[in-house]
């Protein structure tokens, strides 16, 4: 990633959008709702930020939006870009590295997910405590120097998964917790990998979320991540999967989850 990129970038969010709040959104598939919750909103498409990427997935869609939710001002990221679009693990990597030069100490990330959890329904949130990187893909190959062999030990900040939890269950909403696999994609997964994954203690497994992760604690940052479950995992249930199933569950839960969000950004104490 081209380093003078980052900084005009960085120095673009600066003059357009002001000081860098301390957190930034990062809106997945379902999530896009939340977007519309920010208050004196400014945006910046990732068209004019030279580090950010160019997307091609439906729901996402490209722009950073700065503003305020309650009285917490935050920049909201509407879109990323998949590892399943070029088979490589650093499609948000200039983004986030632009947030950290920017001055952003936490990344918010969302997502949709299928549940490998019985007793995890459809429309239901789960916080992520953990997460295993099935793809065993880095976005740090090729990092120069000692740094790269970034601790992940605490991915998702412990302290932080503690003030959503008491977030969420402020505003009724039931909050799950749990590990997140990564799965490359785009193809859904088969019976046989699900009981997999779930002999290896995940609870939920997705296409995002963990690239984006070790770029961010890599970059310094703090974490914190909610999925959406908007499936049963394949053979738990006779439904057919499809990305258009995924979206069209998501919306219908999307009044819930964002009301979350917007909870859980307003109380937290970085």
């Amino acid at each position: 990633m081209n380093k003078n990129d980052i900084a005009q970038s960085a120095s673009t969010l600066a003059a357009r959008l002001g000081p860098a709040p301390d957190i930034a959104v990062l809106l997945g598939s379902g999530w896009g709702p939340f977007a519309e919750q920010v208050q004196g909103a400014v945006d910046v498409p990732y068209a004019e930020l030279p580090a950010f990427p160019a997307l091609g997935v439906g729901g996402h869609k490209g722009l950073v939006r700065a503003g305020t939710v309650g009285t917490r001002r935050v920049a909201v990221l509407a879109g990323r870009k998949h590892a399943y679009e070029t088979g490589e693990a650093t499609g948000m990597l200039g983004a986030i590295r632009t947030l950290a030069a920017w001055g952003v100490k936490l990344l918010l990330q969302t997502n949709a997910a299928g549940s490998m959890d019985a007793t995890m329904r459809p429309g239901e949130l789960m916080l992520i405590s953990d997460h295993i990187n099935l793809v065993q893909r880095s976005p740090l190959i090729g990092e120069p120097g000692d740094g790269r062999f970034c601790d992940m030990s605490d991915a998702y900040t412990p302290a932080l998964r503690q003030q959503a939890r008491a977030a969420a269950a402020a505003v009724g909403t039931q909050l799950h917790e749990g590990i997140y696999a990564w799965v490359l994609g785009p193809q859904f997964e088969t019976p046989a990998e699900i009981r997999m994954f779930q002999a290896f203690g995940a609870q939920a497994v997705g296409m995002s979320t963990v690239p984006e992760t070790i770029i961010a604690r890599h970059a310094g940052m703090k974490v914190l991540a909610l999925s959406m479950m908007t499936n049963m995992a394949a053979g738990m249930e006779k439904e057919t999967l499809s990305h258009a199933h995924t979206l069209a569950t998501a919306n219908a839960a999307s009044e819930r989850a964002v009301a979350t969000l917007a909870a859980v950004v307003q109380s937290l104490e970085l």
